[in-house]
């Protein structure tokens, strides 16, 4: 072991005073485990609450979208579909279509007023409804089974609360045949010859924390199953995912190229713009958080040291008179800061680690979900943020011991025997 860190380790937690030195050290590896902790926790859930929403989001449009003019439905076609495969950054995706209607329900007590919404009806394909409903559907066993002459339809958790929905509920949709013309449709008579009159029967429930535009409004059926009742063989787009959502900017144009005209396309980050700009606010807080912790950590790693050379003013003397050259006794209080700081964001690592851990296991701390479209706080476990953060007060904090280091240097043997 180096003499300077051996000097180092015994100033630090070795008694040797009435003033007690190693209680001060204490305070400092506290002061900075916090810090790191904090740092570390902020990161967590800045990034989890990001993936959180964004996934949601995803799941019920994923990565992006492609359409014709005024989203009006079309002839679905197998090569469409291909070309946006054949990109190297698709991996998955399918065919939608959606139709605005006015749902309608009566419950089963004569006494009961009945209850409507204005609902959008969004057919996938089997495999995609699948996947959504094994990451998103409520309650446990079998789907209630559709009843001959309608269409099995998934309600989000707070229709289906505010309307009294079930599994097994029937309920009518009704909407405005899209190929009647205006003409058409002038007076009572026209009108009502332009409704499509439907039942649909609730097969489930599913929740996914959007409440407002989501839960509320969508209901999720069958592709086939749709387009059977409204618009066979017609699609209003193709939507897919994509391996890399940060290359979306120019994977979308890519894509639209490749389908030509009339196609546009727009991606995750596009369509909900306003959501994703709500993330990016909270996100540019996160950096004031890091400069105020990280300013709190310099204070606190230069208090300590100067206090530390206070005390042990006249053990630098005898030094100094023993003949250590001035640049080994600032390397003293810098191993002796290295060894602080590395005790800091040990504990701190752990500390961060712990409450992460324990949060995903009990989840203790709870949100109001129509705000914030989650339960809980999320917290994302990424080794990549431990390791950031502790190089990152490791640099800091060595950085700033330098003063008092040089400090301690510059004392002469006279002045510090003579304290």
């Amino acid at each position: 072991m180096k003499p300077e860190l051996y000097i180092a380790g015994r100033f630090a937690f070795k008694q040797r005073s009435s003033t007690r030195p190693t209680f001060i050290i204490l305070i400092a590896v506290i002061g900075i485990a916090v810090g790191t902790a904090a740092l570390i926790l902020t990161l967590s859930v800045v990034k989890g609450f990001s993936s959180s929403i964004e996934g949601k989001l995803i799941g019920f449009s994923s990565h992006m979208q492609f359409r014709q003019p005024d989203s009006r439905p079309f002839r679905e076609r197998r090569g469409d579909m291909q070309a946006i495969l054949r990109d190297p950054e698709s991996m998955s995706g399918g065919a939608f279509l959606e139709k605005n209607l006015i749902l309608r329900y009566q419950p089963p007590s004569a006494s009961a007023a009945g209850k409507g919404s204005p609902v959008m009806l969004k057919g996938v394909e089997s495999g995609e409804l699948e996947r959504f409903l094994g990451r998103y559907r409520r309650g446990e066993g079998r789907d209630a089974p559709v009843g001959e002459g309608t269409i099995g339809i998934y309600v989000g958790s707070t229709l289906a609360g505010n309307l009294g929905l079930q599994p097994g509920s029937r309920v009518l949709l009704a909407g405005v045949d899209g190929s009647a013309s205006v003409g058409e449709m002038d007076g009572l008579v026209g009108l009502l010859s332009s409704l499509e009159l439907e039942v649909g029967t609730v097969r489930g429930v599913y929740d996914t924390g959007l409440q407002e535009g989501f839960d509320d409004f969508m209901l999720i059926a069958d592709l086939h199953s749709m387009q059977a009742l409204f618009a066979p063989g017609m699609v209003t787009g193709y939507e897919a995912r994509v391996r890399h959502p940060g290359e979306l900017a120019e994977t979308v144009p890519r894509i639209v190229s490749a389908l030509g005209y009339p196609f546009y396309g727009y991606s995750v980050f596009e369509r909900y713009a306003n959501l994703f700009e709500w993330l990016r606010l909270q996100q540019n807080l996160m950096p004031l958080l890091i400069l105020t912790i990280t300013v709190v950590a310099v204070f606190n790693i230069i208090s300590t040291l100067l206090v530390l050379i206070i005390e042990k003013t006249r053990e630098i003397g005898m030094l100094s008179a023993l003949g250590l050259e001035p640049g080994r006794i600032s390397r003293v209080f810098m191993a002796q800061a290295f060894l602080t700081a590395f005790g800091g964001i040990l504990l701190g690592n752990i500390l961060a680690l712990g409450l992460t851990l324990f949060e995903l296991r009990f989840h203790l701390i709870t949100l109001p979900e129509k705000s914030y479209f989650i339960k809980y706080v999320p917290l994302r476990l990424d080794p990549s943020d431990y390791l950031l953060v502790s190089l990152a007060v490791m640099a800091v904090t060595m950085l700033f011991a330098f003063i008092p280091a040089r400090i301690a240097s510059s004392l002469k043997p006279a002045t510090a025997l003579g304290t």
